[in-house]
């Protein structure tokens, strides 16, 4: 009987040490096809520079979220906002201006919010298809970029009409439709 219930006794520590194992070795392989993309903190010398027949200027408050990985573009996004409160076009009356109800109405929609959805590389870097809300209107876009020394960099252009900033009328005229973006983005790697 004594050596019945030792028997049993090492089988039975043999058997957590084989699940142990077991359990070990399904960690690591789990673990080595869920690599987490790097999340990046914004650097406070970011440009996020505008311009158009007219009109030229910066925002100058630029936050969010971004997690990329140019090796996992799966797992990639982009959770920006632009405080359109901060627009700076070196004139203070073309600042007001562009506050006002006529223009971006910054007290009634206080943000620019860019959404990714999908990115993808390119032959001159990437491009990441999201979804831009401005003016309370959100329109499906794709921006091309680069990645290059921990900064982003790219340029693209906004249709001010599709979101319903200005018109097509008086002084607004003048302005330019098409409003080219160019944007550079230095970022930290978070620990």
């Amino acid at each position: 009987m004594f050596y019945f219930c030792l028997s049993l006794g090492i089988n039975l520590i043999n058997m957590r040490k084989l699940n142990s194992i077991i359990f070990f070795g399904l960690f690591v392989l789990i673990s080595s096809f869920t690599i987490l993309a790097s999340s990046w903190k914004i650097d406070d010398n970011f440009r996020i520079h505008f311009a158009g027949n007219s009109v030229e200027g910066i925002f100058e408050n630029f936050s969010g979220q971004i997690i990329f990985d140019e090796n996992d573009l799966a797992s990639s996004k982009f959770s920006l906002n632009i405080k359109v409160e901060s627009i700076s076009t070196g004139n203070w009356l073309k600042n007001r201006h562009a506050k006002n109800d006529n223009w971006f109405d910054s007290e009634k929609y206080p943000n620019i919010v860019f959404k990714s959805s999908k990115f993808s590389k390119t032959a001159n870097g990437f491009n990441v298809k999201g979804f831009l809300k401005m003016h309370g209107i959100e329109k499906e876009i794709a921006i091309p970029f680069t990645f290059v020394n921990n900064t982003f960099k790219g340029n693209f252009s906004v249709n001010r009409i599709d979101y319903g900033i200005g018109t097509l009328e008086g002084m607004s005229k003048k302005v330019s439709n098409e409003i080219k973006i160019d944007f550079v983005v230095p970022v930290t790697k978070e620990k």
